[in-house]
């Protein structure tokens, strides 16, 4: 083994070309750029190349500890020359989207100057926070609409099912999960998987489980709005009664009845 640029690296390099590539591209390790920022930083005023030198500056940070790097070396990392290197970095400086501050380098017990991300991380924090705001006023609107579900007004046609199922849930949706309300919504009215959602939350029963024997009982019984499901619950209840009725071998006044057959037997037990 020998080492090259802070990094140890295998002497031997004899073997299969496709594993040796395999090893060091673990090895290596890999730069993590989130994506959030990778979808927004145009609308804050990144432009393409300024986005590649940023992530360039990360990568140097992160894998090579080098946290000042020159306009040279950046130069040599992106194929461009120092000069346009000097004025896009005097741009993200001007536009606060990086910064300098000093840090202390435990390694070598120093104070370095280096360029700080956090001004950057910054903005695309403010703009996650107004689309998670937007987000949770939207799935907010929708639960107190579907509170009455038999209002008119409610659009069927706009519901974020998606966004209204992680709101409720306090998570973000699995692609299986997904998957699932997507089949629900092609099945049947999207108006009838809230009022089983709202049913299930409720009942205390948040899972997927529960809401698909809701539908699945709904489809079995041919209910497909709302006034369908109200009569389909009142005759269930209908049937229920009836059949607690023929159980227990009672009818109107049956359960008077019962009574004084059971103090008749008890009177005959004294004189016996």
């Amino acid at each position: 083994m020998t080492q090259r640029s802070g990094k140890i690296v295998k002497c031997d390099q004899e073997g299969n070309i496709t594993a040796t590539f395999g090893a060091d591209l673990l090895l290596e390790g890999s730069t993590s750029i989130p994506n959030i920022l990778l979808k927004i930083y145009s609308s804050i005023g990144i432009s393409d190349y300024q986005m590649m030198l940023l992530i360039q500056l990360i990568r140097l940070h992160v894998e090579e500890k080098e946290l000042f790097p020159s306009p040279e070396k950046l130069a040599e990392c992106m194929e461009s020359d120092p000069a346009r290197i000097r004025r896009e970095l005097a741009g993200l400086l001007e536009k606060d989207i990086i910064s300098v501050s000093r840090f202390y380098d435990g390694t070598r017990n120093l104070i370095v100057e280096g360029y700080d991300f956090e001004p950057l991380f910054l903005r695309v924090s403010d703009i996650w926070a107004g689309l998670r705001a937007q987000e949770i006023e939207e799935s907010e609107k929708l639960i107190k609409s579907s509170a009455g579900l038999g209002d008119s007004r409610f659009d069927v046609h706009t519901v974020d099912l998606i966004s209204l199922f992680e709101n409720e849930f306090g998570r973000l949706l699995s692609p299986i999960e997904v998957e699932q309300i997507d089949q629900w919504a092609s099945e049947m009215e999207p108006l009838l998987v809230v009022e089983a959602l709202k049913r299930a939350v409720l009942g205390g029963k948040h899972n997927f489980k529960y809401i698909n024997t809701i539908l699945i009982e709904w489809k079995k019984n041919n209910v497909r709005t709302l006034e369908e499901i109200s009569r389909y619950e009142q005759d269930f209840q209908k049937r229920r009664s009836r059949q607690k009725s023929t159980n227990t071998g009672t009818s109107p006044g049956g359960a008077d009845n019962n009574n004084d057959a059971r103090k008749k037997a008890f009177i005959r037990t004294l004189y016996i």
